[in-house]
């Protein structure tokens, strides 16, 4: 238990050192990129801000909609978007040559691993979808209706019975025809 413990709060200082630095110089080069091209002072820590916390934001957003079981697909390509704009003011200030474009992109892809490794070790899981009608009615036979007469016994339809667009929820199996 103190092992846990400790193990745990070790693991917490490195992530807030790692995130600080990393952060801090990630901040530092979208703010210096964004005034060195003509834009005041404030608009630099304004697009900093933006750049890097908008990766932060998108990548809880995407943890949010798959514990929800909602697609994620535009909200990850958004998030590949503002990495790669973090990613390219880095590089854009380096040293041209390619030790310098490494070194200069370390800060944002530590950065963006982090938040990976930090929202991804949560498992995540999809609530069980409500059925459309009572489980119980599912498998019942219909009780006849004691003032008219019984219906006829139709054959099965060659036609597979499905429900409207939108009914069913995406994550659900589709409903081919019922069965009783």
């Amino acid at each position: 238990m103190i092992r846990h413990r400790a193990e745990s709060g070790i693991r917490v200082l490195i992530l807030l050192a790692i995130g600080t630095m990393a952060g801090a110089a990630a901040f530092t080069h979208v703010h210096d990129l964004t005034v060195a091209h003509g834009q005041p002072d404030w608009i630099g820590w304004a697009n900093a801000v933006a750049v890097e916390l908008m990766a932060i934001y998108l990548g809880l957003e995407i943890r949010a909609r798959r514990r929800d079981g909602r697609p994620v697909g535009l909200v990850g390509v958004l998030l590949i978007a503002f990495a790669l704009l973090s990613l390219a003011a880095q590089v854009a200030e380096a040293e041209p040559s390619v030790w310098g474009w490494i070194v200069a992109a370390v800060p944002s892809l530590a950065f963006l691993a982090l938040v990976k490794v930090v929202l991804s070790s949560a498992p995540t899981t999809a609530p069980a979808p409500e059925p459309d009608q009572p489980q119980g009615d599912w498998y019942d036979e219909p009780q006849p209706v004691e003032s008219a007469p019984p219906a006829p016994v139709m054959p099965p339809a060659s036609v597979p019975v499905l429900p409207p667009a939108g009914v069913v929820p995406s994550n659900r199996p589709q409903v081919v025809g019922i069965i009783r």
